[in-house]
């Protein structure tokens, strides 16, 4: 019996710390244990789950990815984008295949994308979001290098693809950013955040390319009912999508036979392919076959993915980096002899937090080895030596002032309790500079460092006093008359702002833009009233929950916070974000609207999003019962959206009638 609450004891650990490492990898784009741990971890959750018959409803095991935060529209899938089940066995690979043939492709690592097409025309592209409901960003895919925005076939059809930037694409655009700290860590999370960008014009510029590995569905429809004859061939699907004008996935036929000869081909391209990879994918030819398998909770039984054999070398220890944050949380990087991975030479890798420092009984001068996660993360796998003998800082390596490590059922970190470190200062500064916040142009962390090291600016407010060291400004190196005078302008200009991008910019832990939004609106635009804001006031706010109410609580109880944000605000000009000329009243108070589809007379659905906003209402990504009504231009259709409003008996209206609803001075021409 206690062996049993033993292994049930660890699939609850298990399962929470597999959860939080997802939480971190998709909300925040990083890392907290290394791809070998991962899967180590939960291959061992996954044992236990069979050997003792228990699984949480929540295991990493049955669920896909984790839920999404961000302001774009949400959208639950037609059906869901499961993951893949995998091995880094050829020879699985052959048992798997069980005499058939089947299709080997690259397994790219970028954001998945399912994008519909009617009439020949590009309607909708949904990101896999957590496998059930993605977020919707037809506005961007619009702006994929490769993506056409019509195609021959005039029915409809369903594709998903991966949104990638190339290597060289990357490389380039970080060449752009002169601040190195600034710099984008991988094309993954740069592909990410330029897919699900609230801005187009961004995207567009991040040569974003969509490269297919699936057609999802084809359908005839009255204009145009033929469609095409795949022969029950995975591969004559890719022919003909090549032929509609999309980039597919390349690919190969393979059998038991040839399958080690075909991996072996597509790990030499490795050094020399410009598109991020993490393995390959192997799928049945005979696609009714592969249907005909069925799927298990998590995954499908018709493809299975192959993770490449991690390439690993042996090296020495010579040092760990400890590097801090906005936050004061101290990162641990390991710095070790040069060794050669992959075709690369690599001498760094993050160990990611304490725990992990602890858990490999690091010490300096100790044998490890090292791997590149998915030939191209470099991790240490493990310590050979595990002499334990690495001392935990007890002083920033910044400031000198005292650390702490905090520890939780999860993870061990560091942080430095000094709130006037130099990094946090810096960090503290450039989000407050950032484009969501004040947007203070030409304010880049390499230009703070400078300006805080010369004692210029100490507190916020003193980005608007800067005129009293204009001339020591400018004789700054890299700087000048002209370069000091526009620093100075930018301030001036962005002095003129809203009251939700201060509040962002405090760097309130876990409130986003989304949500300064959110309070700012409940409490009036008011500073002293969000400020003094209880946690049942905040969580009454829809949207906001109890974490983020704690955080923002916490955050105001300390007098340096209130002044920091107070003397700030003295130097601002606040718009009025919520009024409208003529309008004394928000004539969308207490309504919820959802927009769905294309419209025609605004110029996107986040410039109603905006006006919804203005005028008291809130926008949703998804119907509920709150939802009051759903704009859609072609109200008969047979979306999900459609027909969950229509169970709730939710009016669906148009475009046209929606701007009907509008106070006739601010209506747009129809």
């Amino acid at each position: 019996m206690e062996i049993e609450k033993a292994k049930i004891d660890r699939i609850k650990e298990l399962t929470d710390l597999l959860n939080l490492a997802s939480r971190v990898y998709y909300q925040e784009g990083r890392e907290m244990m290394p791809n070998i741990d991962y899967d180590r971890y939960y291959d061992e959750l996954l044992d236990l789950e069979k050997e003792t018959g228990y699984r949480l409803s929540n295991s990493p095991t049955q669920n896909v990815g984790y839920e999404i935060i961000s302001e774009l529209p949400k959208e639950r899938h037609e059906s869901p984008m499961l993951s893949l089940d995998k091995t880094k066995s050829a020879e699985d690979l052959k048992e798997w295949l069980n005499g058939k043939t089947g299709v080997l492709s690259w397994k790219l690592d970028g954001i998945t994308c399912v994008v519909t097409y009617e009439g020949g025309t590009l309607k909708k592209a949904v990101t896999r979001g957590n496998g059930e409901i993605g977020e919707v960003v037809t506005g961007n895919a619009r702006f994929f290098d490769n993506l056409p925005g019509q195609i021959p076939f005039k029915g409809k059809l369903i594709i998903r693809g991966e949104a990638v930037i190339s290597y060289s694409d990357f490389d380039k655009i970080n060449e752009e950013i002169a601040d190195t700290a600034a710099r984008y860590k991988n094309p993954r999370n740069l592909c990410s955040g330029s897919v699900r960008q609230l801005d187009p014009s961004v995207t567009a510029g991040r040569h974003v390319r969509l490269i297919v590995f699936t057609l999802v569905s084809v359908e005839g429809t009255e204009a145009a009912p033929e469609v095409p004859d795949f022969r029950n061939s995975f591969a004559a699907r890719f022919d003909w999508l090549e032929k509609q004008g999309f980039e597919v996935v390349e690919h190969v036929f393979t059998d038991a036979g040839t399958i080690d000869a075909d991996i072996e081909s597509f790990k030499a391209k490795i050094p020399t392919y410009d598109i991020p990879s993490d393995g390959l994918v192997l799928a049945f030819e005979d696609v009714a076959y592969g249907i005909s398998l069925g799927r298990t909770a998590k995954f499908p039984r018709n493809s299975i993915a192959f993770k490449w054999q991690d390439e690993t070398a042996e090296t020495i220890l010579r040092e760990i980096d400890w590097s801090a944050s906005r936050t004061g949380l101290i990162n641990p990087v390991a710095v070790f002899d040069p060794v050669e991975l992959e075709g690369t030479t690599v001498s760094r890798a993050s160990v990611h937090n304490v725990s992990i420092v602890e858990e490999l009984q690091l010490g300096i001068g100790d044998h490890i080895t090292v791997y590149k996660a998915n030939m191209i993360i470099p991790q240490i796998s493990d310590n050979l030596t595990r002499s334990g003998s690495l001392e935990i800082p007890e002083t920033c390596p910044v400031c000198g002032g005292k650390t702490e490590v905090r520890r939780d059922a999860n993870a061990a970190l560091l942080y430095c309790l000094d709130p006037d470190c130099p990094a946090k200062k810096v960090k503290s500064f450039a989000q407050m500079v950032s484009r969501d916040a004040l947007n203070i142009d030409g304010l880049s962390e390499k230009t703070l460092e400078k300006l805080i090291g010369e004692g210029f600016i100490h507190h916020f407010a003193d980005l608007f006093r800067l005129e009293r060291y204009r001339e020591k400004i400018a004789e700054l190196e890299g700087f000048g008359d002209r370069s000091a005078a526009n620093l100075i302008d930018a301030a001036a200009k962005a002095s003129e702002t809203d009251l939700y991008r201060l509040l962002y910019g405090l760097g309130i832990p876990g409130v986003g833009l989304a949500g300064a939004k959110l309070i700012c609106r409940a409490f009036g635009n008011d500073l002293s009233l969000i400020m003094d804001a209880d946690r049942e006031s905040l969580m009454a706010i829809d949207g906001i929950g109890p974490v983020l109410a704690d955080n923002f609580v916490r955050f105001f109880a300390e007098e340096t916070n209130r002044e920091e944000a107070e003397q700030t605000a003295a130097r601002l000009t606040f718009r009025e974000a919520e009024a409208l000329p003529g309008e004394e009243t928000a004539v969308f108070a207490g309504k919820t609207f959802v927009i769905t589809g294309d419209v025609s007379v605004f110029k996107n659905r986040r410039e109603v999003t905006e006006l919804i906003e203005r005028l008291g209402g809130k926008a949703a990504g998804s119907v509920s019962a709150k939802t009051s009504y759903l704009i859609n231009n072609d109200n008969m259709s047979a979306s999900s959206k459609n027909k969950k409003a229509k169970e709730l008996g939710i009016p669906v209206i148009t475009e046209a009638e929606f701007i009907a609803m509008l106070p006739e001075e601010i209506r747009p021409q129809i």
